[in-house]
């Protein structure tokens, strides 16, 4: 997750959410001409698995570690003897009628209203999947529906479900003809109240914009963030086909939400479930006055317990509560994109991405590791450039800054804060910090003190550090003035702050690669890689090579492509270094000794001294020319 940010290392994993016009709406399908250099952020297919199997792995792993014990004695039985088994009132095979009902009321009690009835089916069969239209035990049903004023202004419209044993009514009021243990009810609201942001931008020099004067009007009347309810045509009601002995307090998590069980008998009514997940949000569309009639096209179709679990598994959202509705919102539009994988994507290639999916999982694992342990049992940096570990700090604060200032989603920031966390800890490795309490800032706030380790600074690598990094400013320097003067011209933005946040994350996004170059002068000049963590940087080539294939493989923009391909040059060098500065055990280092043993009066010995002689006394041609 943190690659997805990092822009000096990849820049096909860059998911940032952009700001630009004047007013900017969530889930906008088109872009201006002024957001063409952000296009590279949109997230593709092959992004939103890797984050889901994540995300499953990361709940798994919490709901693991909170799992509830045994289930605890019933209070209310003698002697705290434990719950029995229950079973399912409603029998296999049992004939049953649907009645369903719309209104604007959340608690339904209008039995005799005939316009509310929606859906009246007789004589179906619980767990019979061979009648119906198509023989798969399906049924549906479509009507408009009048659309009220109270609707149109944000009301909100439900639909209450009742199925009932045949020969009985869901009217509690008719003696005789209800029974509770023999009804089965459930509620939902129709409508999908979602959020609209308004981004209020302008160019900082002119204060224009090119934003739609309506929606400016509505920015102001509404504030930043407006609700409005959005309406979808199609729903299936799937009733599942389950007769597990259930124990009340026992039902494991998210299941237990649905399972209901009586008061007095202690057995479970059927499982009613409103079944939306092929529904993407990109079709859902709000209810305003220019509409008079709302479709609605209802589904009546049995559903199996083990597909019925995958379901409530990717519904499921109350561990997450603290998070709040915006992720919510943010994850339903993940998933969509794994939604439209599925429904167009061929099986055997998305069998193989997932399969892929996981091996990148582990070899960013892998990388992840090997990279704590580099660093962490490193004594010397001869070899290794500390400057760019600390412009690797300066990028990963400025992405956050960057994040936060857009709100982008709670995940994200949490993985970017922990990413930024490892760097800040890198600079320990890199560099000696202590505190100066006789130099004081403000004589209240001691000093903090960064000063290059020994083997840093001993070693030629510090005078090939600041000559690689004095070349690059040459080229970066100027690159980062145009950059900002396109973008303060031709982009629009927030203020000032927002200015400076999106103008520095564009220009890293784009030249941030460069500087991975300094390692290589440095490996040029000491015309050496053993310094380098390879198993880390192995790791990642696969990572690499891996998001390389499916840049190609899933549709998305070329400067995307482009962007993917760039960083493989950079490596390919590296790779090209180790194979011309291959290891030579014959040859001497420094410090006078080689990879050989060598006995006292071995012939080789003079040839050894002979060597450290020839390195040491360098003709002076040769040591200007270094």
């Amino acid at each position: 997750a943190r690659e997805l940010f990092t822009p000096g290392a990849r820049q096909c994993g860059s998911n940032g959410a952009a700001a630009s016009g004047q007013v900017a709406q969530t889930g906008a399908t088109a872009l201006d001409p002024q957001q063409q250099q952000q296009q590279q952020q949109q997230p593709n297919a092959w992004q939103v698995i890797k984050g889901v199997l994540f995300r499953i792995f990361i709940i798994w792993a919490i709901s693991s570690w909170f799992r509830r014990g045994p289930s605890t004695p019933d209070p209310n039985t003698p002697t705290g003897a434990p719950r029995v088994p229950s079973r399912n009132l409603f029998t296999k095979d049992t004939l049953m009628d649907l009645y369903v009902y719309i209104s604007e009321n959340e608690i339904f009690t209008d039995f005799n209203n005939t316009e509310a009835l929606f859906w009246y089916q007789q004589d179906l069969v619980y767990g019979d999947w061979t009648t119906g239209e198509s023989g798969d035990g399906c049924y549906e049903h479509y009507q408009e529906l009048d659309l009220s004023e109270s609707v149109k202004q944000n009301g909100s419209i439900y639909i209450h479900i009742y199925f009932t044993k045949s020969g009985f009514h869901p009217d509690p009021k008719r003696k005789g003809q209800y029974r509770r243990l023999s009804t089965v009810h459930s509620t939902r609201m129709l409508n999908k109240y979602k959020r609209r942001k308004f981004l209020k931008t302008k160019n900082l020099l002119t204060g224009e914009t090119e934003a739609d004067p309506e929606m400016i009007k509505r920015a102001e009347s509404h504030g930043p963030v407006e609700i409005i309810s959005h309406w979808h045509p199609n729903l299936t009601i799937n009733m599942v086909d389950d007769h597990t002995a259930w124990v009340k307090g026992s039902v494991p998590p998210p299941l237990d939400q649905h399972v209901k069980f009586d008061a007095v008998s202690g057995d479970y009514y059927p499982i009613v479930y409103f079944n939306d997940y092929w529904n993407l949000q990109k079709d859902y569309y709000p209810l305003n006055d220019s509409l008079q009639n709302l479709p609605l096209r209802l589904a009546y179709c049995p559903l199996s317990l083990w597909r019925w679990q995958l379901y409530a598994a990717q519904s499921a959202r109350s561990p997450w509560n603290f998070l709040g509705e915006d992720t919510y919102e943010q994850s339903d539009e993940d998933q969509d994109s794994v939604k439209v994988a599925l429904l167009e994507t061929n099986p055997y290639l998305l069998g193989l991405t997932i399969v892929v999916s996981i091996v990148h999982s582990i070899f960013e694992f892998l990388a992840f590791k090997n990279d704590i342990q580099f660093w962490n049992s490193r004594q010397s940096l001869e070899g290794l450039s500390v400057r760019s570990i600390i412009f690797g700090v300066f990028q990963s604060l400025v992405v956050l800054l960057y994040i936060l200032d857009n709100e982008t989603n709670f995940v994200v920031q949490v993985s970017v804060f922990i990413g930024l966390l490892i760097d800040f800890w890198k600079i320990t490795k890199v560099m000696d910090i202590r505190l100066d309490r006789e130099n004081r800032i403000a004589g209240i706030f001691p000093r903090l003190i960064f000063k290059d380790k020994s083997t840093y600074v001993e070693s030629s690598t510090k005078i090939y550090d600041d000559m690689a990094f004095k070349y690059l400013s040459w080229l970066l320097y100027p690159l980062f003035g145009c950059y900002a003067v396109y973008s303060l011209l031709y982009v629009e933005h927030k203020g000032w702050y927002s200015w400076v946040l999106s103008m520095l994350y564009g220009f890293l996004l784009t030249f941030g690669f460069i500087t991975m170059t300094p390692q290589l002068f440095i490996n040029y000049k000491m015309k050496s890689v053993a310094h380098l963590p390879w198993r880390m940087l192995t790791y990642k080539a696969l990572n690499t090579f891996i998001d390389d294939l499916f840049a190609f493989v899933i549709k998305m923009p070329m400067m995307y492509r482009i962007g993917c391909l760039r960083d493989d040059v950079v490596f390919f060098v590296y790779l090209y270094q180790r194979w011309i500065y291959r290891v030579d055990p014959n040859r001497v280092n420094e410090f006078g000794t080689s990879g050989v043993n060598h006995s006292s009066d071995s012939p080789a010995q003079p040839a050894a001294a002979d060597t450290i002689a020839a390195i040491t006394d360098k003709p002076e041609g040769e040591k200007k020319n270094d």
